[in-house]
Protein backbone atom coordinates (compact mmCIF):
# COMPACT_ATOMS: atom_id res chain seq x y z
CA UNK A 1 0.00 0.00 0.00
CA UNK A 2 1.54 3.33 -0.77
CA UNK A 3 1.01 5.89 1.82
CA UNK A 4 1.39 9.41 1.62
CA UNK A 5 3.25 10.21 5.21
CA UNK A 6 4.38 8.84 8.60
CA UNK A 7 3.41 11.07 11.20
CA UNK A 8 6.03 9.67 13.83
CA UNK A 9 5.23 11.03 17.77
CA UNK A 10 8.11 10.90 20.07
CA UNK A 11 8.23 10.39 23.66
CA UNK A 12 9.71 7.15 26.05
CA UNK A 13 7.62 3.77 26.76
CA UNK A 14 6.40 3.44 30.20
CA UNK A 15 3.76 4.54 32.82
CA UNK A 16 6.31 6.82 34.80
CA UNK A 17 7.00 8.76 31.92
CA UNK A 18 2.80 9.15 30.03
CA UNK A 19 2.49 13.03 31.24
CA UNK A 20 5.79 14.07 31.23
CA UNK A 21 7.13 16.98 28.53
CA UNK A 22 9.08 14.83 26.25
CA UNK A 23 5.92 12.58 25.85
CA UNK A 24 3.64 15.80 23.91
CA UNK A 25 5.03 13.68 20.62
CA UNK A 26 3.43 10.72 21.80
CA UNK A 27 -0.06 12.69 23.18
CA UNK A 28 -0.43 14.26 19.45
CA UNK A 29 -0.43 10.04 18.02
CA UNK A 30 -2.72 9.55 20.76
CA UNK A 31 -5.57 12.12 20.34
CA UNK A 32 -5.38 10.85 16.44
CA UNK A 33 -5.84 7.36 17.32
CA UNK A 34 -8.47 7.84 19.73
CA UNK A 35 -10.66 10.24 16.78
CA UNK A 36 -10.01 7.10 14.74
CA UNK A 37 -11.44 4.91 17.35
CA UNK A 38 -14.44 6.77 16.97
CA UNK A 39 -14.70 7.78 13.19
CA UNK A 40 -15.30 4.79 11.14
CA UNK A 41 -14.38 6.78 7.87
CA UNK A 42 -10.63 7.24 9.13
CA UNK A 43 -10.32 3.58 9.04
CA UNK A 44 -8.15 3.06 11.53
CA UNK A 45 -5.92 -0.18 12.09
CA UNK A 46 -3.52 -1.35 14.34
CA UNK A 47 -0.54 -2.95 12.22
CA UNK A 48 1.97 -5.60 12.59
CA UNK A 49 4.45 -4.16 14.88
CA UNK A 50 8.17 -5.08 16.30
CA UNK A 51 9.17 -4.61 19.77
CA UNK A 52 10.32 -0.79 18.23
CA UNK A 53 7.47 0.81 17.81
CA UNK A 54 3.66 1.01 17.52
CA UNK A 55 2.23 1.67 13.73
CA UNK A 56 -1.50 2.31 12.70
CA UNK A 57 -2.73 2.91 9.59
CA UNK A 58 -5.74 5.24 9.60
CA UNK A 59 -6.91 7.83 6.59
CA UNK A 60 -6.05 11.36 7.67
CA UNK A 61 -6.18 14.73 6.08
CA UNK A 62 -7.80 13.02 2.59
CA UNK A 63 -4.58 10.49 2.63
CA UNK A 64 -4.00 6.90 3.90
CA UNK A 65 -1.28 7.96 6.24
CA UNK A 66 0.88 5.60 9.11
CA UNK A 67 1.11 6.62 12.37
CA UNK A 68 4.17 5.72 14.79
CA UNK A 69 5.27 5.71 18.65
CA UNK A 70 8.55 4.47 18.59
CA UNK A 71 8.78 2.21 21.57
CA UNK A 72 13.06 2.47 22.11
CA UNK A 73 13.16 5.25 24.30
CA UNK A 74 13.82 8.92 22.86
CA UNK A 75 17.77 8.60 22.21
CA UNK A 76 16.82 5.46 19.67
CA UNK A 77 13.84 6.85 17.91
CA UNK A 78 15.38 6.98 14.40
CA UNK A 79 15.57 3.19 14.35
CA UNK A 80 11.54 2.45 14.77
CA UNK A 81 11.62 5.46 11.86
CA UNK A 82 13.90 3.84 9.59
CA UNK A 83 12.69 0.70 10.13
CA UNK A 84 9.47 1.97 9.10
CA UNK A 85 10.39 3.62 6.14
CA UNK A 86 12.47 1.28 4.60
CA UNK A 87 9.61 -1.03 4.80
CA UNK A 88 7.06 1.00 3.07
CA UNK A 89 9.17 2.81 0.69
CA UNK A 90 9.20 6.41 2.04
CA UNK A 91 11.51 8.78 1.96
CA UNK A 92 12.35 11.34 4.77
CA UNK A 93 10.38 14.24 3.06
CA UNK A 94 7.42 12.48 3.85
CA UNK A 95 7.79 11.98 7.78
CA UNK A 96 6.63 14.44 10.58
CA UNK A 97 8.15 13.82 13.71
CA UNK A 98 6.05 15.65 16.44
CA UNK A 99 8.47 16.83 19.68
CA UNK A 100 8.69 19.03 22.30
CA UNK A 101 10.81 21.80 22.15
CA UNK A 102 12.60 23.92 24.75
CA UNK A 103 12.92 27.26 22.69
CA UNK A 104 8.79 27.42 22.78
CA UNK A 105 6.57 28.51 25.63
CA UNK A 106 3.75 26.25 26.06
CA UNK A 107 1.31 26.92 23.96
CA UNK A 108 3.52 28.05 21.00
CA UNK A 109 4.03 25.55 17.73
CA UNK A 110 6.38 25.51 14.70
CA UNK A 111 6.13 23.24 11.44
CA UNK A 112 9.15 23.68 9.43
CA UNK A 113 11.15 21.05 7.08
CA UNK A 114 14.62 20.27 7.99
CA UNK A 115 16.91 22.28 10.33
CA UNK A 116 18.94 21.40 13.09
CA UNK A 117 18.37 19.54 16.00
CA UNK A 118 18.86 21.18 18.38
CA UNK A 119 20.53 18.89 21.14
CA UNK A 120 17.29 16.91 20.89
CA UNK A 121 18.27 13.53 21.23
CA UNK A 122 15.41 11.80 19.25
CA UNK A 123 15.83 14.18 16.40
CA UNK A 124 19.22 13.23 16.31
CA UNK A 125 18.70 9.32 16.28
CA UNK A 126 16.12 10.45 13.30
CA UNK A 127 18.93 12.28 11.35
CA UNK A 128 21.10 10.13 11.90
CA UNK A 129 19.23 6.61 10.74
CA UNK A 130 17.78 8.33 8.14
CA UNK A 131 20.68 9.78 6.55
CA UNK A 132 18.69 13.21 6.14
CA UNK A 133 17.91 16.11 8.12
CA UNK A 134 15.02 17.24 5.33
CA UNK A 135 11.49 15.56 7.25
CA UNK A 136 9.29 17.77 8.33
CA UNK A 137 9.17 18.44 12.34
CA UNK A 138 6.03 19.46 14.10
CA UNK A 139 7.90 21.39 17.45
CA UNK A 140 5.27 21.76 20.58
CA UNK A 141 6.58 24.02 22.98
CA UNK A 142 7.18 23.39 26.80
CA UNK A 143 10.22 26.24 27.59
CA UNK A 144 13.08 26.24 29.87
CA UNK A 145 13.03 25.67 33.63
CA UNK A 146 12.70 28.87 35.59
CA UNK A 147 14.80 27.66 38.33
CA UNK A 148 18.52 28.08 36.97
CA UNK A 149 19.80 25.07 39.35
CA UNK A 150 17.12 22.55 37.78
CA UNK A 151 18.88 20.46 34.49
CA UNK A 152 16.99 20.15 31.24
CA UNK A 153 17.25 16.17 32.00
CA UNK A 154 15.18 16.54 34.53
CA UNK A 155 13.04 19.45 33.30
CA UNK A 156 11.77 17.16 30.27
CA UNK A 157 11.01 14.00 32.07
CA UNK A 158 8.74 16.24 34.43
CA UNK A 159 4.97 16.32 34.05
CA UNK A 160 3.56 19.69 33.00
CA UNK A 161 2.42 21.94 35.43
CA UNK A 162 -1.29 22.41 36.54
CA UNK A 163 -1.87 25.47 34.69
CA UNK A 164 0.20 24.05 31.25
CA UNK A 165 -1.65 20.53 31.65
CA UNK A 166 -5.07 22.89 31.33
CA UNK A 167 -4.19 23.97 27.92
CA UNK A 168 -2.84 20.91 26.61
CA UNK A 169 -6.10 19.01 25.01
CA UNK A 170 -6.47 23.02 23.32
CA UNK A 171 -2.99 22.93 21.91
CA UNK A 172 -3.19 18.81 20.90
CA UNK A 173 -6.29 19.65 18.78
CA UNK A 174 -4.79 22.37 17.27
CA UNK A 175 -1.78 20.35 16.53
CA UNK A 176 -3.53 17.64 14.62
CA UNK A 177 -5.87 20.39 12.81
CA UNK A 178 -2.30 21.61 11.73
CA UNK A 179 -1.22 18.21 10.26
CA UNK A 180 -4.49 17.88 8.53
CA UNK A 181 -3.65 21.33 6.75
CA UNK A 182 -0.73 19.89 5.98
CA UNK A 183 -1.95 17.10 4.69
CA UNK A 184 -4.91 18.26 2.65
CA UNK A 185 -3.39 21.72 1.37
CA UNK A 186 -0.03 21.83 1.79
CA UNK A 187 3.27 23.03 4.02
CA UNK A 188 2.28 26.90 3.64
CA UNK A 189 -0.88 26.60 5.07
CA UNK A 190 -0.31 24.36 7.76
CA UNK A 191 2.57 26.58 8.63
CA UNK A 192 0.50 29.90 8.54
CA UNK A 193 -1.90 27.88 11.05
CA UNK A 194 0.68 26.20 13.13
CA UNK A 195 2.84 28.94 13.47
CA UNK A 196 0.32 31.56 14.63
CA UNK A 197 -1.39 29.26 16.86
CA UNK A 198 -2.57 30.71 20.46
CA UNK A 199 -4.32 28.86 23.12
CA UNK A 200 -7.59 30.73 24.75
CA UNK A 201 -5.37 31.74 27.75
CA UNK A 202 -2.44 33.33 25.95
CA UNK A 203 -4.33 36.04 23.50
CA UNK A 204 -4.04 39.25 24.11
CA UNK A 205 -7.80 39.95 25.10
CA UNK A 206 -7.77 37.86 27.53
CA UNK A 207 -4.70 38.30 29.76
CA UNK A 208 -5.78 39.80 32.92
CA UNK A 209 -3.96 43.35 32.23
CA UNK A 210 -5.88 43.84 28.64
CA UNK A 211 -8.82 43.89 30.93
CA UNK A 212 -7.85 46.58 33.79
CA UNK A 213 -9.28 50.03 33.24
CA UNK A 214 -6.65 52.04 31.52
Amino acid sequence: MDYKSLIVGLGNPGGKYVDTRHNFGFMLVDHIISLGETRKSMRLARLDESGDYELWRASFGGATCLFCKPLTYMNLSGKAVAKICGRNGLSPAQVVVAHDELDLPVGRMKFKRGGGNNGHRGLESITDCLNANDYFRLRLGIGRPRDEFKGISDWVLEPFTRDDEEVLPEIIKAAAKGIDLFLRRGVGVAQQFINSFLPERDRPENRPESNMDS
